[in-house]
């Protein structure tokens, strides 16, 4: 019984693993885990993936962006052309406007043949400057327009263009005679009145100085004989010919 007993014994002990196959020692990794630096290291090494692949895609997005800094460059530089060429032309364009402005000067040839006979009304003039200003026809009195130009002699003398610009009127007035208007730049009108003969047409382009008629006499400055009635007009407001024209 006892002989039976100790022979089963040692078959119930014995380990149940195949003829020849060694027992499996405890897994590195397990070991390796057990280790309690082991998660944080590799919370660390994640983190560092991750900012890695960050700064990576960040990078490559802006490669785009770098890599072709040539296009972006000529395409900045056409506009800068095209900038510069526009400011080059808009210098060119003020060089000529500089160039072709022009201030109103005396509508005659000669100005220290004529002087200014009848002056232009000013609403803001003295009392004897409203006197001096007045244009009486029959029994009616109104202000001047503008100022009456003549020679001491009242012979007839030449009428000239105040400004370059087109002729935009050309007309027989029975009280005013001949009566010429030149439309300039900067909505600015200069008309010339009491004109004896007229040298330009309608729609005609004239230049500063270009004649443009005579002075003659007219039926509502009669007692002015020959001379030329000369406004100006900016934005069609009249203005005191005076306060633009040259000091003589």
């Amino acid at each position: 019984m006892n002989e039976q007993n100790q022979k089963n014994k040692p078959h119930e002990e014995s380990p149940k693993i195949g003829l020849g196959e060694p027992i499996a020692p405890a897994s590195s990794w397990k070991k390796l885990l057990s280790k309690r630096w082991v998660f944080p290291a590799a919370y660390v090494a994640a983190a560092a993936i991750i900012l890695t692949l960050v700064w990576v895609y960040q990078d490559s997005s802006k490669k785009p962006l770098d890599s072709t800094p040539a296009s972006v460059t000529e395409s900045v530089n056409l506009s800068g052309e095209e900038s510069v060429t526009g400011q080059e032309g808009a210098k060119g364009d003020a060089k000529e406007v500089i160039a072709t402005s022009e201030d109103l000067v005396w509508p005659v040839a000669n100005v220290a043949e004529v002087s200014i006979v009848r002056p232009f009304y000013d609403t803001k003039g003295t009392t004897e400057q409203h006197e001096a200003a007045l244009v009486q026809h029959n029994d009616t009195f109104t202000g001047n327009t503008g100022i009456d130009l003549a020679r001491e002699d009242r012979k007839p003398f030449e009428v000239k263009a105040a400004m370059s610009g087109k002729v935009t009127r050309v007309e027989e007035v029975p009280l005013l005679g001949y009566v010429v208007e030149i439309t300039h730049a900067n909505n600015l009108k200069t008309v010339y009145e009491s004109l004896g003969e007229v040298k330009v047409k309608k729609d005609a382009e004239v230049k500063q100085g270009d004649l443009i008629g005579s002075a003659g006499r007219n039926e509502l400055e009669k007692d002015l004989d020959n001379h030329v009635h000369f406004a100006v007009y900016e934005n069609d407001q009249l203005v005191n010919p005076e306060t633009v024209l040259p000091k003589n």
